[in-house]
């Protein structure tokens, strides 16, 4: 029996280190419920039959600013919300972290921004986000209407905080809802996602 190459155990390592419950590509995405800005309580399977986006967001991420601050993420929120897709802020952060606000906070936060994302849901205990494994901000996770995960990682192909790289960037958010939205196969179904690190409660 020949050993395993050093990249195989470098690939079961890093399964290992996933929680059980981590969503996958592929996969059914992990049902869960949270409360909104405006405390009404959301379930990802009230939504089955729809495409959902789930955006992780903190404000005072430079990587997440970038997409703020230059429109980026409101348009593509305005865009895929307007054809029918579900688009769900979601807010990990812990108190007294980066990133972290209350439901009036975010509100004015995200009146100020223009934002338009179907619900902004807290997170607090970081409850949705480990159930996700979530790392980063932003980090993207798009669930097909049956239910199933088809992408997860990365906004797009520019790992920086530099405005200017949007100009260039692909896209995965505008790649992946366009193929699957025209039935077509996902080319991309996993990236690996750049930002900065959840500000969980435990971390």
């Amino acid at each position: 029996m020949r050993p395993l190459s050093r990249f195989a155990l470098a690939a079961m390592a890093a399964a290992l280190t996933l929680p059980l419950w981590a969503a996958r590509p592929g996969e059914p995405a992990p049902d869960f419920t949270a409360t909104d800005t405006y405390g009404r309580t959301h379930r990802l399977s009230d939504y089955r039959g729809k495409f959902v986006v789930l955006e992780w967001q903190n404000r005072g991420c430079p990587y997440t600013r970038k997409h703020y601050e230059t429109g980026n993420m409101q348009r593509l929120q305005k865009q895929w919300t307007a054809r029918g897709v579900v688009w769900l802020t979601i807010i990990s952060s812990a108190p007294g972290k980066q990133g972290y606000m209350t439901a009036e906070e975010a509100n004015q936060y995200f009146a100020q921004m223009g934002a338009a994302p179907t619900a902004v849901l807290l997170d607090p205990q970081g409850t949705v986000g480990h159930l996700y494994d979530a790392r980063t901000t932003p980090e993207i996770y798009i669930i097909d209407p049956k239910g199933v995960l088809i992408y997860q990682g990365a906004i797009d192909d520019k790992p920086t905080a530099n405005p200017e790289d949007i100009k260039t960037a692909r896209n995965y958010v505008d790649l992946v809802l366009g193929q699957a939205m025209a039935g077509q196969p996902v080319t991309i179904s996993a990236t690996r996602p750049y930002g900065c690190s959840v500000k969980y409660a435990d971390e």
